[in-house]
This record gives structure tokens, C-alpha cells and sequence, in this order.
């Protein structure tokens, strides 16, 4: 049997080499760099030729090894390479067979901006702001590098090679801005990224499911990152993973099929009864090896071997491990997982899903992985109540805190709760009464799907009285929802204030707007006063945690105050004066300094040392203040330092006039942090 030829360089073309392998098919991986030859599995018949071939020298190889077949698993976009092997075998009588990259990926993304090129793309960057991350690879490294002027803005993410590290050298990018990691990458690990380098754009290519499109995708998105993607080549002609390995076993006479050890399924059941099951669902769990899930969702069905009250990673992954090293089996496992309500929401699925695949990717289980989704139970009440839930607020109170409910309910017409039992209906009753959201109806809906299910529209009182345990998942009704300003801005008046200095209006527009927030910020508000600026902060996103820091006994009571009268839990109040008790505080991502006390070098030195890549606003009123930043400042790293004065005149009636009376002018400084 002759060999076969495969131009590896991805995912595919390794786990294609795995394929043959396991199937006894002795074959050749050729790839271009040392690290693509790093990352190859070692076995007695696999051979790995190192190097970049031209047409000439890829012709001449072939006819030398005389294969069965050549296989061409390069990169899609690739196409210089893919056009020098079809040139090569022209006159050949050896099969070709590409195989094209498979790609699902869906986004509704709406900061999404294509390009036809990476010179495009380069010359659309230029006019962003911010850090930008290219994980375009290292090869086009110097378009990107031409066009834009401040290299300190690129961090590149590339393969740790000795080539890919050149590369960036050579065009001028700082070993920090390095991240010369192998993937994949799940979307929580993107997310560290983005937020660790403060990554304002995301350039990438369309590189399908094996190159962790829509990782990327989804963790921009969740952060609000804009996307600059640079378009996938023409469409691929070729053959998928299925259709070449069907080829290659006509050609060899040999069978190819790679032991995956596990079909994981994770399955939603809906609220429990089987009668809400998918016949997807269904299906898995009568076809299921091994049935894993809490007790009582596992508790009516019989395996083929058995089944486990397992639910989480840390029971669930240990357990498979120890079944793949002592069974002797090569036949696949079917293990079926289940899950409450739907997969993907408010589910322990994601978290699970991503453990298993960095067991997978890490080598250490032998596995795939397939998610089907339930019925949610706030889809299974919206229809006993005859409404829709498009319109409605959606949130989990299940075995968590819920930040700013009051607020949510206030603000919102409809709002479907998940619930964990009894004692979270009491919870909501007590918050609406104290809330004075005395005129809502929450609609309950008690034990879902099963024969004792009942349906009950109660008053916050009603609430408060219930005494049936059991499951519960809620509907809140507000006849009268409070209308949502959808910019920050609360007048001066609205704040409890007594004779506490505050941050005016006008100025914590200003102010706030130098902060460039994001969803997740965890910020600092130094001599907060009355806590007007926190309270405009964590007003933005329930995601934004603030903590108010104010040694002033009569502030802090304001502060307090101002906190219950807006319903933000978001804000924790520290009683203190800054940088005492700094330290002790999660690191923060953004800094306001209202008021230093004379301390503003030693804040910004403990701000500095919790994280040297943080954003920071000053306001300062005085001369004195200014020249205290100044000499503050000098000490440290900064980029992206600005400098705005603003004065604001109020009118004031003086008989019959209307007179312009003018506030003190306030400085307000701004700048990043560059350590």
C-alpha cells in the first residue's frame, strides 16, 4: 500500500494524521515551520518533511515518494501554496483531493466590519482609537505595521515559533505586545485577553470553526468590541473531513475511523416532566450508555451501563477520565448529561461544555461533544399565560444575588424571574413591598410540566404568605413601568445632598464620558462625596461594580443614602481615607478621583501597582490641585493624557431678569496608565 501525502499546517491536516494513524495508514505530513512540526503526535507511521516548498521542489517530491494520494489540508487562505501543489500535479495521474475547512459560524453581531484584504482593513484601523488585537497571524504582520503610525496600539497574537517572533520583531512590535500562544481559545479565555490588554479592536479573519471564529466573535460581542474581519477567499472547492477520509479508505483498501472515546451529549430536559422532552432529547437518553445528571432528573431512566448523580466538572470529568483508562473498549460511548430548563439559559451547560473541551484539547479525554437544547421554563409559562416574552426582562435569582431588581421591575412592563423554590418568592414580596411597587402582580407558576402545576396571580403581600415548597419561576406584571432615560444625567436636585461638596451636573457628564466604561469595569470612586458619580456609573450597567471610598462620616451617610434612593446594589461604600484600605479592594479597571486630601501621589501609586494598565479622570478646582497631579504624574507611565477646563454659568432670576451666574472652573484630567 503506498503512502499518502499530506500538506498539514491546521487542525484538520494534524487530526487527519491522527485518522490515518489510527487506521495503520503510513503516511507523510509535510509543513512549513518548526513549531508546525512541534505540535505533531509522534507515531511509528507518521514522517514529517520541514520546509516551504516552491512548484519546482513540490513536483519533484512527489514524483519521488511516489504516493497514493496527495491531500491538500493547507489553510484556506493559503491559496499561493494550493495553487503550487495543483500546478505541480498537473500532469500527474497521483489523486488530488483538497479538503475544505467546515464553517457554522453565526453571528448577529452588529459591530462586525468586513474587508476584501488586510491592506483595507489596515487603512480602516488607522482611524480607531485604542488597542488593537490582530490575530491575523505573522505573515501579513507588516501590512498592519505600515499603516498604522503608533505600534504601542498592536498586540499580536501568534503562534510561538521561532519564525512568528521574527516576524513581529522585525516590524517593530514590543515583546509585551507579543501573546505567542497556541490555541484554541474559548470565549471566556478572549475575554481575559481583551480585557487584560484593554482591547478596543478585534482584526481577524474568517477562519471558520477550526480556527475559533466564533469564539472570538461571541467574546467581542459580549464585551462590545468591534470586529474588523477580513473576508474568507472564494468559496472552497474540495472535499469535507467526511468526504476526503471516504476517498482515502477507496484508495488504501483500509477503513479509517479514529476512536473518540466519548459522544458526550449535554441535554436540556425542559422543567422535568418527560412528557417535554425533545424526541431529539429522547432519543439521546434511550440510545445513552452512561446517564449522568442530578438525582432526581435521572432517576426514571435505565442505561446501557449506568448512571451517576454527577452535575458538575469537578464530579463529572475525574469520573470519565478514570472509565477511559480502565476499559479496554474501542467502541464509542454514548454519555448523556442532563440538564434543567434549556442548555443555554440560565444553565450550568456552558460552564461544563467549556471544561470538557480543554480536557479534550489538553489530550487528557478522548471525546466529542454535542449540545441539544429544552424547553425553558419561562418559555413553558409565557404560553400558559398566553403572552409572549420577546418584550420581557429575563432574569436568575437561582442560588445567586440579583443586583438592582427593585430598579429592573421599576423600570420594566414584564419581567419572567427564575426562581430557586419558596423562599425567593417570600424575597420578591418583601422586595416590591419595601420598593412601594405595591400595584405589580406576580404571576407563578408552580411545579411546571408536572400534575400538581398551578398557575397563581399574586399580590406582593400574597407573596410574602405563600407557604407551598416546590419549584417556582415567575412572571412580574407593573401596570405603571417608570420610563428609562437612556443617557446618564440626573439633575443636581435628585441627589441627597445636605452641605457636601458635589460634583455639579455638567461636570460629571464630562467626567464620566473620560472614562470610557465598559460592561464588567470595576471602578474606583476616590472622595466620593454624596456619591453622585457613583450613583451615574453604576446607573450605566448592572455589570459595572463601583466602590464609593469616603472618610467623611456625614458623606458616607449620603452616600448611603443615595445608593437605597437609586436601588443599586452595584455600589459597595468603603469608609476610609484614600489609599487606606485600597489594597484589600478587587482591581480595578477605572479610577475617578473627586478629592485626594493631599494624598493624590500616594492614590495614584497604589492605583498604579493594583493595575498599570487602567484609565483614570482627576477633577481638580484649585491651582494647588493642579500642580499636585502634575508632580504626581511625572512619576508614572502614561498615555492618552488630556486636559479639559470647563466653566458652566447657571441663570439665576434677579426681579425681572434672567442673569448668567458662573460656577468655578474645574479641570478635568484624564489618561491610561502605560506600565
Amino acid at each position: 500500500m503506498k503512502e499518502i501525502l499530506i500538506f498539514a499546517g491546521t487542525t484538520e491536516g494534524r487530526e487527519l494524521s491522527e485518522y490515518l494513524a489510527v487506521a495503520g495508514i503510513a503516511h507523510t505530513l509535510c509543513v512549513a515551520t518548526e513549531y508546525g512540526e512541534i505540535v505533531l503526535k509522534e507515531h511509528p507511521l507518521v514522517k514529517v518533511h520541514k520546509g516551504r516548498m516552491n512548484q519546482e521542489e513540490i513536483e519533484v517530491y512527489i514524483k519521488a515518494g511516489n504516493f497514493g494520494a496527495v491531500v491538500d489540508a493547507t489553510h484556506p487562505y493559503a491559496e499561493v501554496v494550493t495553487q503550487n501543489i495543483k500546478n505541480a500535479m498537473q500532469d500527474m495521474d497521483t489523486p488530488y483531493l483538497r479538503l475544505k475547512r467546515e464553517s457554522n459560524v453565526t453571528s448577529s453581531y452588529e459591530k462586525i466590519h468586513y474587508f476584501k484584504d488586510s491592506v483595507s482593513c489596515a487603512k480602516a484601523l488607522e482611524k480607531t482609537d485604542g488597542n488593537i488585537l490582530l490575530t491575523t497571524g505573522s505573515k501579513e504582520l507588516s501590512i498592519f505595521a505600515k499603516f498604522i503610525d503608533r505600534k504601542d496600539r498592536l498586540y499580536v497574537r501568534v503562534l510561538p515559533g521561532i519564525e512568528s517572533l521574527q516576524l513581529c520583531m522585525d516590524c517593530g512590535i514590543a515583546g509585551k505586545q507579543i501573546l505567542a500562544l497556541q490555541g484554541p481559545f474559548t470565549t471566556q479565555m478572549n475575554e481575559a485577553m481583551f480585557r487584560q490588554y484593554q482591547i478596543k479592536c478585534l482584526v481577524t479573519k474568517e477562519s471558520g470553526n477550526a480556527g475559533g471564529y466564533q469564539e472570538k466573535l461571541d467574546a467581542a460581542q459580549n464585551l462590545g468590541i468591534p470586529v474588523f474581519a477580513i473576508g474568507c477567499p472564494a468559496e472552497q472547492e474540495g472535499y469535507t473531513f467526511e468526504e476526503v477520509c471516504e476517498q482515502l479508505e477507496m484508495i488504501s483498501g483500509q477503513g479509517i475511523k479514529k476512536n473518540t472515546g466519548f459522544q458526550i451529549i449535554l441535554a436540556g430536559v425542559g422543567m422535568g416532566n418527560p412528557n417535554c422532552l425533545t424526541k431529539e432529547v429522547e432519543k439521546a437518553i434511550e440510545e445513552a450508555d452512561i446517564l449522568l445528571g442530578a438525582g432526581r432528573m435521572i432517576a426514571a431512566y435505565q442505561p446501557k451501563i449506568e448512571k451517576k448523580p454527577y452535575y458538575t466538572a469537578e464530579q463529572i470529568i475525574p469520573y470519565l477520565e478514570e472509565m477511559q483508562s480502565v476499559t479496554s473498549s474501542k467502541a464509542d460511548r454514548k454519555v448523556v448529561i442532563l440538564f434543567s430548563g434549556d442548555t443555554g439559559f440560565y444553565s450550568g451547560c456552558q460552564k461544563l461544555y467549556d471544561a470538557l473541551l480543554r480536557d479534550i484539547n489538553d489530550g487528557r479525554l478522548q471525546a466529542s461533544v454535542t449540545v441539544m437544547p429544552g424547553i425553558s421554563s419561562v418559555a413553558y409559562l409565557a404560553a400558559c399565560m398566553g403572552e409572549n416574552y420577546q418584550d420581557a426582562v429575563i432574569c436568575s435569582m437561582h442560588g445567586k444575588e440579583l443586583p438592582n431588581l427593585a430598579k429592573k421591575i421599576r423600570m420594566g412592563k414584564k419581567i419572567f424571574l427564575l426562581m430557586s423554590g419558596l423562599k425567593d418568592i417570600h424575597k420578591l414580596g418583601k422586595l416590591l413591598l419595601d420598593a412601594g411597587l405595591i400595584e405589580c402582580t406576580v404571576v407563578a407558576g408552580y411545579q411546571l410540566s408536572y400534575p400538581e402545576q398551578r398557575i397563581m396571580e399574586l399580590k406582593p403581600e400574597e407573596c410574602v404568605k405563600l407557604q407551598e415548597e416546590g419549584l417556582y419561576t415567575c412572571c412580574i406584571k407593573n401596570p405603571k413601568p417608570e420610563r428609562k432615560m437612556l443617557t446618564h444625567g440626573k439633575a443636581d436636585g435628585e441627589f441627597i445632598r445636605d452641605k457636601v461638596p458635589m460634583t455639579k451636573e455638567e461636570v460629571r457628564e464630562v467626567s464620566i464620558c473620560k472614562l470610557k466604561l465598559y460592561e464588567g469595569a470595576v471602578v474606583y470612586d476616590i472622595g466620593s462625596g454624596t456619591g453622585s458619580i457613583a450613583v451615574e456609573i453604576a446607573g450605566l450597567s448592572d455589570e459595572i461594580k463601583v466602590f464609593a471610598v469616603e472618610y467623611k462620616e456625614e458623606a458616607v451617610f449620603l452616600i448611603t443614602g443615595n445608593k437605597e434612593k437609586f436601588e443599586l446594589n452595584n455600589i459597595e461604600i468603603v469608609s476610609g481615607k484614600a489609599p487606606d484600605g485600597l489594597e484589600e479592594l478587587p482591581v480595578p479597571t477605572h479610577a475617578f478621583i473627586g478629592g485626594s486630601g493631599g494624598r493624590m501621589k500616594e492614590i495614584l501609586s497604589v492605583l498604579y501597582q493594583k493595575n498599570s494598565q487602567m484609565r483614570v479622570v482627576i477633577n481638580a478646582i484649585s491651582m494647588e490641585t493642579i500642580c499636585e497631579i502634575k508632580e504626581a504624574l511625572s512619576t508614572f507611565s502614561i498615555q492618552n493624557e488630556d486636559v479639559v477646563q470647563m466653566q458652566v454659568s447657571r441663570a439665576k432670576r434677579v426681579g425681572a431678569y434672567h442673569l448668567m451666574q458662573a460656577e468655578n472652573p474645574v479641570w478635568i484630567c484624564s489618561f491610561d496608565f502605560s506600565g
